[in-house]
């Protein structure tokens, strides 16, 4: 009987083929979870960390310009919406297969919370971003206010369908980790289970496990993905960016972030993560009224960053406008509340051509990109009031009673 709780019979040496037998479990496991073929993939060490070839992988903060960019916004776990946010860009065809050629994608964050296919997204958005590379073109998905809550453990916001998908996940990682021990050329996997409490509901800790700073999701996928990303002028970013951070350095706060997810500091991440003034809960610029959007501050910001014009934000849902931008096109809101968790809304993309040109595009065609002066008329006509301030509140702390996860 092996510890994880699997009989696969006697122990088998394979120490010959023990990477062959690891990456043929692992990509049984990932068809099963996520439905998709991924490949190779970097292996947690014992203390939880990601290595490939022994050194951890730094994340990306600049990449030069690409003829056509798309943003993509809050995905929520609503994999239909995703994938119909791809075909609206035309970087998927119906078969889930790269289409975009040297098209970069970017998703600005938040695929967790809210619905029940987080993973599938996961995987679906790493299985394009493979098929991307190899025709020059890429797919990066960002790190959200969402994602930094599950890595910390918060899950107010987990949908119970979220909460079953990571149980099944862990039955799978569990079965595959089991057959690993049978092979006695194999390193033997880390429990990330061990230490959290077994009185807790299976899909509870299911998901703690996957998500935890170390743990096999968030180091296999969040742990890549950067907080800041500059596609040659744009700055995306999820919630917003203020001067303060860029002192602290772009890189330096990926580099941060990345280590923190990779389970090499606190439970608990930097402290620019969390709070009002947070780079991924920051809403300055993301009113629906460009009265109340700090322009001044925004100009300050992208001044200090190298060559930058203009940044692409998600987090604060525009019901009114869709996809816009304010500012003298300065900053571009791009989450549209696509997920059913989030309204339910129509999914938009924005395009972004030769580093300067912006398009909505949807469900019936592209759309030219409104100035300042018509997005004032149709707030006028929606007789949007002054904002109260509820945009702004961030819970800083919550009584965790946790209902029926299983």
């Amino acid at each position: 009987m092996t510890t994880s709780g699997e009989d696969f019979g006697p122990e088998v040496d394979c120490s010959s083929v023990p990477s062959v037998f690891s990456s043929f479990v692992d990509t049984f496991v990932d068809f099963v979870v996520g439905g998709q073929v991924l490949g190779s993939q970097q292996s947690p060490t014992s203390s939880g960390a990601l290595k490939e070839n022994g050194v951890t992988s730094p994340v990306v903060t600049r990449v030069p310009a690409a003829e056509r960019v798309i943003a993509v916004g809050d995905l929520h776990g609503d994999l239909e919406k995703a994938k119909e946010a791809m075909m609206i860009a035309e970087v998927m065809d119906a078969n889930e297969k790269w289409m975009g050629g040297k098209t970069v994608v970017v998703q600005v964050g938040d695929v967790l919370d809210r619905g029940g296919e987080e993973l599938k997204i996961l995987y679906l958005l790493e299985k394009l971003k493979g098929e991307a590379m190899k025709q020059g073109g890429d797919v990066h998905i960002m790190n959200g206010n969402h994602e930094i809550m599950n890595i910390e453990g918060d899950f107010r916001y987990v949908d119970p369908k979220g909460f079953a998908e990571f149980g099944e996940w862990a039955k799978w990682y569990r079965i595959g980790n089991a057959l690993k021990e049978q092979c006695k050329g194999l390193e033997k996997p880390p429990d990330f289970f061990k230490d959290i409490p077994t009185n807790l509901p299976e899909n509870l800790r299911a998901r703690l496990a996957a998500l935890r700073p170390g743990g096999p999701i968030s180091s296999r996928f969040l742990a890549a993905h950067p907080t800041v990303l500059i596609v040659g002028q744009t700055v995306f970013v999820h919630g917003g960016l203020l001067p303060k951070h860029i002192d602290r350095g772009l890189e330096k706060i990926n580099d941060e972030v990345r280590r923190w997810i990779l389970g090499e500091k606190n439970w608990l991440g930097p402290s620019y993560l969390h709070g009002r003034q947070a780079l991924v809960w920051l809403r300055e610029y993301s009113k629906e009224q460009e009265s109340v959007c700090d322009c001044g501050l925004l100009e300050e910001t992208l001044k200090s960053i190298t060559g930058a014009q203009r940044m692409v934000v998600g987090h604060t849902i525009q019901e009114k406008l869709g996809i816009n931008a304010v500012c003298n096109n300065k900053v571009v809101r791009v989450d549209v509340g696509m997920s059913k968790g989030c309204g339910n809304f129509a999914p938009e993309v924005l395009e972004l051509r030769d580093d300067k040109e912006l398009t909505v595009l949807t469900r019936s065609g592209a759309l030219r990109m409104m100035n300042d002066e018509e997005i004032a008329a149709l707030l006028r006509k929606y007789k949007v009031i002054k904002d109260a301030g509820t945009a702004n509140f961030v819970t800083s702390s919550v009584e965790r009673n946790y209902p029926n996860f299983d």
